[in-house]
């Protein structure tokens, strides 16, 4: 039941959150994003949240064989998916780091195009204390923090200010302390914004954190495996009385 009510949440949020940027009286913006749209994450986990939860529900309170055999094969299928994700990441690591370079500088260029992306990117700046993919210098990528001499956007040769080393003087966040930094010498750089790039921030971020990983892994491949576990024996059960045979 919690995941209905969890994956029907997740529903709403999206649905609101479309219906705020005007997506839901218009889906063709849907196809017009460059970037990836967070809502559209949030919306896949509530689709499958959802279509789980019901499925694994009804299958069990109506004793319906067809419904808990979709929940038992989309949780092994969803199982061998994560698994195989994390092999092929652990094998694969260089085509990973290029495909992640490419997806991070596909939303730089788009970080002024959907309020949500903005936010989505300024929090893992903020977060890893990093800036741009793989430094300040992939901002050129957005149309309004470019150097060259065809802008003529207020925020030309800047980053954003989730870039900006915090002063802890400050009570409120300065939205422009990013403007016109990279003007000056890159010596000068790390005294008022985050040098490192996000990708070589994360590569650090993983193996000081891998128990945690490793943890969260393990705990929700134990999840799904009891909830296989359960959905097979209420299966036998089904079929069991079903054929005359009462344990």
């Amino acid at each position: 039941m919690y995941k209905v009510l969890a994956g029907a949440v997740f529903l709403g949020v999206g649905l609101w959150a479309w219906s705020e940027k005007g997506v839901l009286s218009d889906l063709t913006k849907v196809t017009r994003m460059h970037g990836i749209d967070p809502v559209v994450l949030v919306l896949i986990v509530g689709v499958v949240m959802f279509t789980l939860g019901f499925a694994g529900c009804v299958g069990a309170l109506r004793e319906n064989i067809c419904l808990l055999n979709f929940f038992c094969g989309a949780i092994v299928l969803i199982f061998f998916l994560e698994l195989a994700v994390a092999v092929l990441a652990f094998l694969f690591q260089d085509w990973v780091r290029d495909r992640f370079r490419e997806f991070f500088e596909s939303n730089i260029r788009s970080y002024r195009d959907d309020i949500d992306l903005q936010n989505l990117i300024d929090s893992l700046q903020k977060a890893n204390q990093c800036c741009g993919a793989y430094g300040p210098e992939d901002w050129d990528l957005n149309v309004y923090f470019n150097c060259s001499g065809a802008s003529y956007s207020r925020e030309k040769c800047g980053v954003p200010f989730s870039c900006c080393v915090p002063d802890p003087a400050q009570k409120v966040v300065n939205t422009q302390c990013g403007y016109d930094v990279r003007i000056q010498l890159k010596s000068k750089w790390d005294e008022s914004i985050f040098t490192k790039g996000c990708i070589q921030a994360l590569e650090g971020w993983l193996p000081r954190n891998i128990y945690i990983v490793a943890g969260v892994f393990i705990a929700i491949s134990l999840l799904q495996i009891f909830g296989i576990f359960l959905a097979r024996t209420l299966i036998s059960d089904i079929e069991s009385v079903k054929a005359g045979h009462h344990f």
